[in-house]
């Protein structure tokens, strides 16, 4: 990073250097179990996690490593409060569906919370207020509208005109009684616990297509395949369809989080602030001194020119809001988010009830995962769920369902046809070590990034998903579909689906 304080040349998040993560070996032969989770994330781990102390003889299989994809980048506050979606729910869905989700939210924190107890686990476990703000009197009206809201569904809260946060409040609607913890420290005592319990994991074992039937069968790239009578889907998104059409009913959004040393004395709370550009901040204890979380600038994967800018404009933002003295980690992170806000988790399409799925979690992964272990769970064990109804992926709503899948899906078309179109002027020859770009070979265009040696690699743009063209991602040295947010190194290897093939490597020999 070119701009000071930041402490480090690249991203790097805080979770994975203050855990000691555990490995696992790939699969290496053909096997079978009851249920067999893909994803080594929060949402799969936890449902491993629950299904084995139930009884069930689980395998979870993970690409890469375990605990190190979007849960690895969370800010992993625990709540209830999902930004301003209660009056937003209540006006399109009614009062008995919003509350439903309330309930299994505000239910998930209390789920963990007796894990963490149940299990002793240390992971910095820390109940918090969390507060919604805003600086704007524009916006106040916004503030009392969700308060009007809270308040029909019994949520317990307040309105504070003044935040213990030196922001410049406006107003502030108080969700009383969430939490914070050190998402890895947790994870590693779940994946202990599944271990002990007689579940199988597996590292490095890529998942590539599912064989339906009575047992279906996960086909993985070593051509090892698991049988089992469910099968669950966790990898944040589907890599595996079902005809659930869900990259036509999601897209992938992209933000920043900043560590930061601050100048001013923190207080306790968990902060969102519902303007332009809107800002998160909570605090984790390092060394015995409060560093902050600061997240924010979001902006659809692929979509953001120039990522590097992003994080100067959240540093700048956090140097106005809470000082900085040092910034010793920064990182970004991927979330999914569905059409209506509220995730896919249940059957992976109305035909296919042993093929489950978890995702759409917007940015509130760490409750959406212990509702999808709890209702997953319940799902294989035939057992009725009583929020089944409002996170079934099966779900359509007219209104604003259609209005949004035609305005999302009109915003793909645009890109898809925005990179056919573009015939890039850059020769490669002009590309600096470190740097990428989108150039022409031979009419077609390319992705050319030149390591720190001088090599030149050179990718096929045409992402193996659906077709779109990648863009560059300068802040992350990656390449990044702009149409369902799959990511790729710069030598085009996968870094994040939903494709699974990596970009087509160019010779220019």
């Amino acid at each position: 990073m070119a701009n000071q304080p930041f402490s480090k040349e690249a991203p790097e998040t805080y979770w994975k250097t203050s855990a000691d993560l555990p490995s696992f070996p790939a699969l290496q032969e053909d096997t079978e179990c009851d249920v067999t989770i893909i994803g080594g994330g929060i949402t799969g781990i936890t449902t491993a996690y629950e299904l084995s102390k139930r009884g069930f003889r689980v395998i979870l299989i993970e690409a890469n490593q375990v605990l190190n994809g979007t849960t690895a980048h969370t800010t992993a506050k625990i709540t209830a409060q999902h930004d301003m979606i209660y009056d937003e729910l209540i006006r399109n869905f009614g009062l008995n569906h919003a509350r439903l989700y309330y309930e299994a939210n505000q239910n998930a924190i209390d789920y963990i919370k007796g894990i963490v107890d149940e299990l002793q686990i240390d992971c910095e476990w820390a109940e918090q207020d969390a507060y919604l703000y805003t600086t704007s009197e524009d916006a106040v009206q916004k503030i009392r509208t969700e308060h009007e809201a809270y308040t029909k569904l019994g949520i317990e809260r307040d309105l504070l005109k003044d935040l213990p946060l030196p922001v410049g409040s406006k107003l502030a609607l108080v969700m009383k009684n969430q939490a914070q913890f050190h998402p890895l420290h947790f994870l590693t005592g779940l994946l202990d616990q599944i271990v002990q319990k007689g579940g199988r994991i597996y590292e490095e074992t890529v998942a590539l297509d599912i064989k339906k039937g009575e047992m279906p069968e996960v086909v993985t790239k070593s051509r090892h395949a698991i049988k089992s009578r469910f099968i669950v889907c966790c990898s944040h998104f589907p890599f595996y369809d079902g005809g659930g059409l869900y990259a036509a009913r999601m897209y992938s959004d992209r933000s920043y989080v900043l560590a930061v040393k601050p100048k001013i004395d923190y207080p306790e709370g968990m902060y969102l602030s519902i303007d332009q550009p809107s800002v998160a901040l909570r605090y984790t204890i390092v060394n015995g001194e409060k560093l902050i979380l600061f997240s924010g600038v979001s902006h659809k994967t692929g979509q953001g020119k120039d990522m590097s800018t992003h994080y100067e404009t959240l540093r700048q933002l956090a140097e106005s809001t809470i000082g900085i003295e040092s910034i010793p980690y920064y990182w970004s992170t991927q979330d999914l988010v569905t059409i209506d806000k509220i995730p896919f988790i249940g059957p992976m399409s109305e035909n296919e009830d042993n093929i489950l799925v978890a995702t759409g979690f917007k940015k509130w992964g760490m409750t959406s995962a212990a509702v999808a272990a709890q209702l997953l769970s319940d799902l294989v064990e035939k057992k009725d769920n009583p929020y089944e109804s409002i996170f079934t992926p099966s779900r359509f709503h007219l209104n604003p369902g259609l209005q949004k899948v035609i305005s999302y899906n009109a915003d793909v078309a645009k890109h898809f046809i925005k990179g056919k179109l573009e015939k890039p002027d850059v020769e490669f020859e002009e590309i600096a070590p470190g740097e990428g770009k989108a150039v022409t070979i031979n009419g077609r265009r390319a992705g050319a990034f030149r390591d720190e040696t001088g090599c030149l690699h050179l990718v096929d743009t045409t992402c193996t998903h659906l077709g779109c063209e990648v863009e560059w991602n300068d802040g992350e040295h990656t390449w990044d579909c702009p149409c369902h947010g799959s990511r790729f190194k710069p030598t085009g290897e996968v870094v994040e689906g939903p494709a699974i093939k990596p970009l087509k490597q160019i010779d220019l020999d």
